[in-house]
């Protein structure tokens, strides 16, 4: 069977939705509401009569978060410059981008980046010329009004107490902030909020609902309360309380405007869910020449794109498949022979297009997000993804941001161009803990801002079709489902598929 044979069969792309200023309206009225209520907090006494003691703001995949969350943080120490604000989050990753970021609105003398002596090692070259960095609680300048760390350090042992000391000293019975904000608090398990929960009095969480949970809660070593898991995302237990506010963010700036149905399929219980990006906002144009030019100018389109292929020898796992890596290896060798180009309508803060165009591609450019993800699930098929990248990159003169591979763990949080990913189910005989956590495929579909192609031997439809029904995840988990099977067989109704054979030498 050769290329020219293949036919995707689409989806319906043109679902009902708002886009552009419409959309981007809707995140924009979240925000004010939110801000509104923080800054109402703060004023309030702690324990006054229906104070908020906790302000959930809750995303969906590439909702623009981040720029939500450094502008609470500003409005909060612009309202008081006398506050002292925290900021914590799971992994030193995660916190360096924030702290960044806010540095550039409030000025590099009122950020500190307070960090491990490994991770602060390990840190690229022109940080510290742009965010203040300590190792020492006795070493934050008192001009410093956000201080930025893992959840791990500052519930380090006597770390409380030494913040304290430097913070506010002669102060005596004070907390030591004045809010604490949770970046990613879908990821961070209840066990580790609790360790640096009194560190304020008002804990403001900001996330992707959809991330992977720290634990599934069936999982629950908890031998007692059944609604009591020390590790699971710690918003679980928050939500619904008197003290409690949360709000939900509409709309997505992430995906293409014809990935917005697979964006719904992960988020079945959102109120609304819109795109920013409209249908025609975004494309991948690929030169001549590539034999599997239909498959990468159908991933070009926007559409989610899903390719079973048949007629390969065996695997060594159903999740470590070098057959399959193989085959991917000569398409991608075929895309980066044949070139492309990542186009993309550029919008302003509001949502609505500038009227440029803007161009990127393979040796265009050393800033930006990365241009060609190859995500698996497990450590060992990434090893031979990442050989397979190095020999791509040494083959077509590429540099790291043009292609790389990572686990799907490791890459939640990420944003790139064009997204191929293993799908975790491929070559699978039955629907496994690891493999068939509804949080790990959401990672995996909704990183891409272009093209997203998932890779699968054939039989997943028979897979799915078989398996028998699991019980859902009660209590709203990360990853909420009534039945993984029902759940994959919506999700994979969201892709245009088609199916190669390999033995015929497509």
């Amino acid at each position: 069977m050769s290329w020219s044979e293949i036919r995707f069969l689409p989806v319906d792309t043109a679902v009902a939705a708002r886009h552009h200023t419409e959309a981007a309206a809707g995140n924009a009225r979240v925000a004010d509401t939110a801000e509104a209520t923080l800054l109402q907090a703060l004023a309030d006494a702690p324990d006054a009569d229906g104070a908020t003691t906790h302000l959930l703001l809750k995303a969906a995949a590439g909702a623009g978060k981040s720029f939500i969350l450094r502008r609470l943080i500003t409005a909060a120490v612009e309202q008081d410059p006398d506050r002292l604000i925290g900021v914590a989050a799971f992994t030193n990753n995660q916190i360096r981008p924030l702290a960044l970021g806010l540095a550039r609105q409030l000025g590099r003398e009122r950020v500190c980046l307070h960090l491990a002596k490994t991770a602060a090692a390990g840190l690229p070259d022109g940080v510290e010329e742009q965010v203040t960095v300590t190792t020492s609680a006795a070493d934050i300048p008192d001009t410093a009004r956000v201080i930025v760390a893992t959840a791990h350090k500052f519930k380090a042992p006597g770390e409380r107490h030494r913040l304290l000391d430097a913070l506010r000293e002669g102060e005596e019975d004070a907390t030591l902030f004045d809010a604490l904000f949770i970046d990613e608090a879908w990821q961070l398990p209840h066990h580790l909020f609790d360790a640096i929960h009194p560190l304020a009095p008002l804990a403001v969480g900001v996330g992707d609902v959809g991330q992977l949970p720290p634990l599934e809660i069936g999982e629950n070593p908890w031998r007692g309360d059944p609604r009591h898991n020390p590790y699971r995302a710690w918003p679980t237990a928050y939500a619904g309380l008197p003290g409690t506010r949360e709000e939900e963010l509409p709309t997505v700036w992430r995906p293409p405007g014809e990935a917005l149905a697979l964006w719904r399929a992960f988020y079945p219980d959102w109120r609304e869910l819109n795109s920013v990006a409209a249908p025609g906002d975004r494309v991948v144009r690929v030169g001549s020449g590539a034999a599997s030019a239909s498959l990468w100018e159908q991933v070009g389109t926007g559409q989610p794109t899903l390719l079973e292929v048949t007629g390969l020898p065996d695997s060594e796992a159903p999740d470590v498949d070098l057959p399959l890596m193989a085959r991917l290896e000569e398409w991608l060798d075929e895309l980066f022979t044949a070139g492309f180009t990542v186009e993309s309508r550029d919008y302003d803060g509001t949502g609505a297009p500038t009227g440029e165009m803007l161009v990127d591609g393979p040796d265009r450019s050393d800033d930006g997000d990365p241009l060609v993800v190859i995500l698996a699930t497990r450590n060992q098929a990434v090893d031979d993804a990442t050989d397979m990248v190095a020999r791509l990159r040494e083959r077509h003169g590429l540099r790291e941001r043009d292609l790389l591979a990572s686990t799907v763990d490791s890459w939640q949080g990420q944003t790139n161009a064009i997204t191929v990913a293993f799908h975790p189910l491929s070559g699978a005989t039955r629907l496994d803990e690891f493999n068939s956590a509804f949080g790990r495929l959401a990672v995996a579909c909704t990183r891409a801002t272009h093209g997203l192609l998932v890779v699968t031997r054939e039989g997943l439809d028979e897979l799915l079709d078989r398996a028998p029904a699991r019980p859902g995840t009660p209590f709203g988990e990360p990853g909420f489902r009534q039945l993984p099977r029902q759940t994959h067989q919506k999700i994979i109704a969201a892709f245009a598929r088609g199916t190669v054979s390999v033995d015929a030498g497509a």
